[in-house]
């Protein structure tokens, strides 16, 4: 049970603590923090750019449902995991440059905006064994849409940047669904 005492104390402590709080309510404001002038000279800037593969359906579909929310009319929860392929051009024959392998699920109650996870893992040319991690929100209803990159192992260790996606409906099938990436990274 708490005595008068250490409730005043409590209540007098979270009142200093309030004071030394921003109350201005600007969401966000220009840091003054400078990087290093050498780390700054050594960052590379890279840009990708590949086709990635949702195979829904057929004989060796890619995308598997892991979760199922039946009592959800809009979809809300279901979830899924990929091994998509990643490739040179928009065909799916054409040269293959890696795997996007993740997570996606439905997180939005009004639209079809889904929570990302992948780890693009790149197996030709010089970015082989390396990878990327994309994580955030993708309202795939939009033709275009930016994600961010988070991260990266090997050559894009400590990598951050953006995708842009953009969904080529003209040639995606209710089986096949093809996403058009331009990624660019920055990375020691």
């Amino acid at each position: 049970m708490a005595t008068p005492l250490g409730f005043f104390f409590l209540f007098t402590l979270t009142l200093i603590c309030t004071q030394f709080s921003t109350t201005n309510g600007l969401f966000s404001e220009q840091s003054n923090i400078m990087l290093p002038t050498n780390q700054q000279n050594t960052e590379k800037l890279t840009h990708l750019h590949f086709f990635y593969h949702d195979i829904l359906e057929g004989k060796n579909p890619t995308v598997v449902q892991i979760i199922d929310p039946s009592t959800s009319p809009s979809g809300f929860g279901a979830t899924f995991m990929m091994d998509n392929l990643l490739t040179e051009e928009q065909d799916l024959t054409s040269k293959h440059v890696g795997r996007a392998q993740g997570m996606f699920g439905l997180a939005s109650l009004e639209d079809r905006g889904m929570v990302m996870l992948i780890n693009l893992a790149f197996t030709e040319g010089e970015f082989s064994g390396s990878t990327l991690s994309m994580l955030g929100r993708n309202p795939v209803q939009d033709t275009v849409r930016e994600l961010p990159i988070v991260g990266g192992t090997g050559v894009f260790r400590f990598a951050r940047g953006y995708a842009i996606a953009k969904s080529h409906w003209e040639i995606s099938t209710s089986e096949h669904f093809v996403v058009e990436y331009d990624i660019t990274v920055s990375h020691p």
